[in-house]
């Protein structure tokens, strides 16, 4: 029995040995490599939101940025729909303009026409009158005379389209 007896402290000896040096060589870097490991993951863990964050922060920037530019855009159209009402305002305020001129120069050339018109009838009728009044009176008219008797008989017959007898 004593042999049973010093097997057993010798492997009790061997066993805590063998795990005083287990322990140092295997559990102790077996730990640590997992302590790193977890760390090492945490770190990951940690990067990654920070990655994540930033990105949350980039895309609200980008978003922003894009309600930036769209607004931009919607004023930039808003001006120019804005120049061009305008332009063409000024556009059709000039083509009033240009035939209101128009319609003077044709009205005030319509009323020469018109007195020149009415000048010739007049020397016309003048004309006439004489012609006619000497052949009724068979003898020549002065000049003085005819002019009188034509205005005389201008005033009676009062021309309708005449400026004034209206």
């Amino acid at each position: 029995m004593l042999d049973f007896s010093v097997t057993f402290i010798i492997t009790i000896i061997n066993i805590t040995v063998l795990f005083f040096i287990l322990r140092k060589l295997l559990f102790k870097p077996v730990t640590k490599f997992m302590e790193e490991r977890t760390k090492r993951v945490q770190d990951s863990i940690e990067q990654s939101e920070k990655y994540k964050a930033q990105a949350k922060a980039m895309l609200e920037q980008y978003e922003a940025q894009l309600k930036e530019a769209e607004a931009e855009a919607k004023a930039i159209i808003d001006s120019a729909k804005e120049q061009a009402r305008e332009e063409a305002e000024r556009i059709i305020t000039k083509s009033r303009e240009s035939a209101d001129m128009e319609l003077a120069r044709a009205r005030k050339q319509l009323e020469l026409e018109h007195q020149a018109a009415l000048a010739a009838f007049k020397d016309e009728a003048v004309s006439l009158v004489v012609k006619t009044s000497g052949h009724l009176l068979n003898r020549e008219i002065k000049n003085q005379d005819c002019l009188s008797y034509a205005d005389m008989l201008l005033k009676e017959m009062s021309v309708p389209n005449e400026p004034g007898n209206k």
